[in-house]
């Protein structure tokens, strides 16, 4: 792995270490938004929660710098396809209430989740990149 490749910090890396900062933060400061997504079959989802923000929170700081860049792109790639189905879900409930309500808020807030979904897998790329010490 060269030094150049693995300490250079390009606007995708940057961006997905963003992402992770503001995502943990939200879910530690506004958890309730979460707690609905959050698999029945898992014990107390607050707590599960506040556990995948400090992850994204440790992930998004571990992008940031060469030494740790290279097992934070790893652990970040697993969390973003462990909460993948988090995200559906997200998307379904949010379809469900933007049917109900019928309002352009809703309707909005709905599409922005189904176009996220695909957006998962650049995302997920740029972690795996930065996983092999390759940058981003």
């Amino acid at each position: 792995m060269s030094t150049e490749s693995s300490s250079r910090l390009d606007l995708p890396l940057a961006g997905l270490a963003a992402l992770f900062l503001g995502s943990g933060t939200l879910h530690l400061v506004r958890p309730q938004v979460f707690e609905p997504i959050v698999p029945s079959a898992l014990p107390d989802a607050r707590k599960v929660v506040e556990v995948s923000g400090v992850a994204e929170i440790v992930c998004g700081l571990g992008l940031l710098h060469p030494k740790t860049r290279r097992i934070a792109g790893l652990a970040s790639a697993a969390l973003l396809v462990g909460v993948f189905p988090a995200n559906v879900q997200m998307s379904v409930d949010a379809g469900k209430r933007a049917n109900r309500k019928r309002t352009p808020k809703s309707a909005g807030f709905f599409a922005g989740t189904v176009a996220r979904l695909p957006l998962q897998w650049p995302m997920i790329k740029v972690a795996l990149r930065a996983g092999k010490g390759t940058g981003a």
